[in-house]
């Protein structure tokens, strides 16, 4: 799937007819923000491949939860883990303050023992 900015798209309209005729789907979005999503109509639609494929770069676009993106790619959540894992996207995601509270957690634990 080709993402484009609406920059991109004002600057280069042509480029969604483009991908569709490619049969690629395109992803605009605005400062980051999906704003609206093409999919190419032609001989060979997929619908399912096409939830995937949304379910998936919402998911990674941090959109829908993991359960939503499981629900909305017609997968179970071991399914969408599986399929987010062979496309190297994170599943568990963890700020650097997080990880923070985490280690120094750790660490009272260690000191414990």
């Amino acid at each position: 799937m080709h993402q484009l900015t609406t920059d991109e798209l004002t600057n280069r309209p042509d480029s969604l007819l483009a991908d569709a005729r490619r049969g690629e789907s395109a992803l605009v979005t605005d400062h980051g923000k999906p704003v609206f999503m093409t999919v190419p109509m032609g001989e060979g639609f997929d619908a399912r491949s096409v939830r995937l494929e949304l379910a998936v770069r919402l998911f990674d676009l941090e959109q829908p939860t993991l359960g939503g993106a499981a629900a909305m790619a017609g997968l179970s959540i071991s399914e969408m883990i599986d399929e987010l894992g062979g496309r190297r996207i994170p599943v568990i995601r963890i700020t650097p303050e997080e990880l923070d509270e985490e280690l120094a957690y750790a660490r009272t634990l260690a000191d414990r023992g």
